[in-house]
């Protein structure tokens, strides 16, 4: 995998990273950039703050799509700056930052040292729904459009270049993780993205960037495992994860996630 910036409209650059496939994002406007997402580590981050300044000199103003340590454990390479994200996000972070820490350092004992030394840095600026940017004389839009793979799930607009990134919301080159995920509601959240969001580029948090047509194609796959899975919440599993459209692991995680929400919509009703 080619580690270079591609740039997806005027100004606006995706560095996609063998390190979790996972992708950051450049918008650059007149004498101030916004990054998105920092990467896993702060040697992760540091790789990236040297890749931007490849590109721009500008000061930055950081922005976490979600509360997973591959978005933002890069996050004290970039300080001291503004990081944005949702209030839950900031909040996640806080809450179970230090547990992500141990679960990489149990599963990746060999970087252990790498997982040791970041700085747990959450977002200083956040919002519930909504807020705009202007990062030089551009306008880019922050949406929170509902649960997802994740609580706090936030896309960021670039209007004037045609350009969304999507986070996590969407996925390519692998299925969606399900992990803490909010199964029944991730379609209608993406729904309501592209239905909002008329943007022809769409970054997904990993992997290629892709177009409208592959999101539409993604929703579609998340309506129809929310819809299998209320089935199989009332009727039992029995040969019904053969019809869902992952790999059993995924799909069963995907299944275990939806089962708790609704059985803490049947404990809210009973």
């Amino acid at each position: 995998m080619n580690e270079q910036w591609q740039e997806v409209g005027d100004r606006v650059y995706v560095r996609r990273h063998r390190s979790y496939d996972v992708n950051t994002g450049l918008i650059v406007g007149d004498g101030h950039c916004l990054v998105l997402d920092t990467r896993g580590s702060h040697r992760e981050g540091a790789d990236l703050v040297e890749a931007v300044r490849r590109i721009t000199p500008a000061p930055w103003t950081i922005v976490n799509s979600h509360s997973h340590f591959d978005h933002f454990f890069g996050n004290a390479a970039f300080g001291p700056a503004e990081i944005w994200g949702h209030v839950r996000c900031a909040e996640e972070i806080e809450q179970y930052g230090e547990q992500q820490r141990a679960h990489l350092i149990e599963s990746r004992p060999e970087r252990r040292d790498e997982w040791e030394e970041v700085t747990i840095v959450p977002p200083d600026h956040t919002f519930a729904a909504a807020a705009s940017l202007d990062i030089g004389g551009r306008m880019v839009h922050l949406r929170h459009f509902g649960l997802g793979h994740s609580s706090n799930d936030i896309v960021v607009q670039v209007p004037d270049a045609g350009v969304l990134f999507a986070g996590d919301l969407v996925e390519e080159g692998a299925p969606p993780a399900f992990s803490d995920s909010y199964p029944l509601d991730w379609p209608v959240t993406t729904a309501a993205m592209l239905a909002e969001m008329p943007e022809q580029v769409i970054v997904p948090g990993h992997g290629a960037v892709v177009d409208r047509a592959y999101v539409q194609g993604q929703q579609e796959e998340l309506a129809l495992v929310a819809d299998l899975a209320r089935k199989a919440h009332v009727e039992g599993l029995r040969d019904s994860i053969k019809l869902f459209p992952y790999p059993e692991p995924i799909s069963r995680q995907a299944i275990e996630r939806a089962f708790m929400q609704l059985d803490q919509l049947d404990a809210s009703v009973s």
